[in-house]
């Protein structure tokens, strides 16, 4: 899961993104509406985290830009103005949910959750092909009940051709996926991660492969 944090506070992104990570999330951080927008024009992101005291104006200002780009995109507005007139006045711009700080990181990762529930732009709750069952909400992989223990490089990996099994995805689709903004990619990295993943769902006997497409990409399948 792809989300984008437009904040200023680079303490606070640099929290966030190191605990969104532990669940595997990717954050791509920016620190004000003009960068937001920048980010959302070269990125598909699954949702939102939108501060609202930016250097260049007020964070619902990019609610309804947003919204022209993609009406479904989750949108959670975090802020220190906690008053009710503020929270409606934020709900009534088209922010889905609001969260006032400070706040646990449990409870935005739950709010994140219950919105790509709702979201129409989000894949099914799992996947299933051949023995293998990925479990979107959960974050995990499972071969007859059993959880496969994956890096989470390796995880975020079959999660994108998980959402698009039977179909080519391009490498530029899995980097984007797997990589955040200010992550060094090596030019074998990609290829290093499906290997190993490979290795992994042929010993587990996950009955799915993955095909190489020369050139375009990659493709999960069930075994013939």
């Amino acid at each position: 899961m792809r989300l984008l944090l437009v904040e200023d506070e680079l303490e606070m992104a640099a929290a966030l993104s190191a605990a969104l990570s532990r669940y595997d999330m990717i954050l791509d951080h920016a620190p004000s509406i003009d960068h937001a927008m920048a980010a959302l024009a070269s990125q598909v992101h699954d949702g939102i985290i939108l501060d609202r005291q930016l250097p260049d104006g007020d964070g619902l200002s990019l609610i309804p830009r947003v919204r022209a780009l993609r009406s479904g995109i989750p949108v959670i507005v975090l802020t220190a103005r906690s008053a009710i007139d503020e929270r409606v006045r934020g709900l009534d711009m088209g922010a889905d949910d609001y969260l006032a700080k400070p706040f646990a990181v449990e409870e935005l990762l739950a709010r994140i959750r219950a919105l790509m529930r709702r979201s129409p732009d989000i894949a099914p709750i799992t996947a299933r092909i051949g023995q293998l069952i990925f479990d979107f909400e959960g974050r995990q992989a499972r071969v007859d009940g059993r959880v496969l223990d994956l890096p989470r490089r390796e995880l975020l990996v079959l999660e994108a051709l998980a959402r698009r099994q039977g179909r080519t995805v391009q490498r530029s689709t899995l980097e984007e996926s797997v990589y955040g903004y200010d992550d060094e990619i090596q030019s074998n990295s990609l290829d290093a991660h499906v290997s190993r993943l490979r290795r992994k769902l042929s010993e587990t006997g996950a009955g799915v492969e993955i095909h190489s497409i020369r050139g375009v990409g990659y493709l999960l399948r069930p075994s013939p």
